[in-house]
């Protein structure tokens, strides 16, 4: 909400002239049909058609992905043919381990692209489309300082960690997220701070860094939402107010299923374009900034996952015996 808002507000793609022609305005959105649409009308025609027939539609697969989820939980529970459930469940693993070691591959050939992109369009356009980006990276980084205002607020008001306490006892843990861009490094620092340095419980420490480092990514999700929103706005066709409740669902989707590497949520802001009807090649005007604005973002997602676990440990702070001490 903080992003879509700080984004239609600034208007931050509003100034820039588009580098190429813009693609036909968004139809007129009745949302009833829009969800209607979303549903997927059968298994394998919601996978077949990004091959097939060139459709870009992401979400009817998503939630196919999510039912088998949940059904394949529910029979391994019941207990039936538990076996066959945990060999399906490893092949599943296993192709994910696949996927994301290629990622990482595509993740490290990312700064020869940003080079190749950069002298292209200064060689085509000079540095002219460079200045919307700045008031981009500007838009973003005040929705960043509002999320992280709000995580404070809800630390002060939630639990009994005074503020200020809570950034000098996680300034290590933000300090390393920011520095490695990658909330699944950051983690073992980030339960050192919570239990160590903050005090909380072992259990609040270890589902705030450990379990959310994995699924609360607000600053990811955030930033996934303004992306669309700019880019729009530079082609002259603003997502309508109806469509973008669509696009921070995709967003917070696409920020859960982001591994915690650097540049990833990059990656995964594809679905989102795709989800909204944006050309996805205009994801690649973001790369020149994205290796600062990624760090940024690492930086509020640790600093979300140590507010939740201040959250859950309640407003009476853990009894300590007399020698041992609360920070270290």
């Amino acid at each position: 909400a903080i992003g879509l808002l700080v984004a239609n507000v600034l208007q931050p793609g509003a100034s820039a002239a588009p580098a190429v022609a813009p693609p036909a305005a968004f139809p007129h959105l009745d949302l009833w049909d829009e969800l209607k649409r979303k549903l997927p009308e059968s298994f394998f025609g919601s996978l077949v058609p990004n091959w097939a027939t060139g459709q870009q539609d992401i979400i009817p697969a998503i939630l196919i992905a999510v039912g088998l989820g949940v059904a394949m939980r529910r029979v391994r529970e019941r207990g039936d043919n538990r076996r066959g459930v945990d060999a399906t469940a490893d092949l599943f693993e296993t192709f994910y381990r696949i996927f994301l070691t290629a990622l990482e591959w595509i993740v490290d050939l990312v700064p020869f692209a940003v080079l190749a992109i950069v002298m292209h369009v200064v060689a085509t356009q000079g540095l002219a489309p460079f200045a919307s980006l700045l008031h981009f990276v500007g838009a973003v980084l005040t929705a960043l300082l509002l999320q992280a205002a709000y995580y404070l607020l809800r630390v002060r008001l939630q639990s009994w960690v005074r503020p200020m306490d809570f950034l000098r006892g996680g300034s290590e843990a933000l300090l390393t997220a920011f520095s490695t861009a990658s909330s699944t490094a950051s983690a073992p620092i980030n339960y050192h701070c919570l239990r160590y340095r903050i005090g909380l419980r072992e259990e609040s420490a270890t589902m705030g860094a450990l379990v959310g480092s994995n699924f609360n990514n607000d600053g990811t999700a955030l930033y996934e939402a303004m992306g669309p929103l700019y880019i729009s706005q530079m082609l002259g066709q603003p997502v309508p107010l109806l469509r973008q409740p669509l696009v921070a669902f995709m967003a917070v989707i696409a920020s859960v299923g982001a591994p915690g590497i650097p540049e990833a949520g990059l990656v995964t802001m594809v679905l989102v374009f795709q989800a909204v009807g944006l050309p996805t090649e205009y994801v690649a005007l973001l790369l020149p900034i994205d290796w600062f604005l990624d760090r940024c973002r690492t930086a509020v997602n640790v600093m979300g996952d140590m507010s939740v676990a201040c959250v859950l440990d309640g407003r009476t702070p853990e009894q300590l015996p007399i020698d041992a001490p609360r920070t270290g």
